[in-house]
């Protein structure tokens, strides 16, 4: 084998490693870091939804409160996604644009008879 080859090798696989791989592991980081340090009245969002406050924190567990009348869960720490309540990605100023949209004109019903 060439040596270019092999300098070129290791220079991809560094590549991928500060593109792929390193960024990943510091996003697993910061994520196990915020489940480690749920507390008592944190309000979370589950990876599937479901938004309450922390009651109590488990060494594996937490249980929360879903709603005023008290309807309690108990979810692993590995399924809590955000701390607080997650928002949609759709800014609020397209939103407001879709709602606007002004509606077609339309025929009255006598008229379209006629023709």
């Amino acid at each position: 084998m060439d040596a270019s080859f092999l300098i070129m090798l290791v220079v991809f696989m560094l590549i991928m490693y500060f593109m792929m791989i390193r960024p990943e592991n510091k996003r697993k980081k910061k994520a196990q870091e915020m489940r480690d340090s749920l507390k008592k009245g944190d309000v979370i969002t589950s990876i599937g939804g479901i938004v309450g406050k922390i009651v109590m924190v488990n060494k594996d567990t937490i249980i929360i409160e879903t709603s005023e009348d008290r309807v309690r869960m108990e979810l692993t720490k590995w399924a809590v996604s955000t701390v607080g309540v997650q928002s949609s990605e759709q800014p609020e100023e397209k939103k407001g644009k879709e709602e606007a949209l002004p509606e077609e004109p339309t025929e009255p019903a006598d008229e379209a008879e006629e023709k």
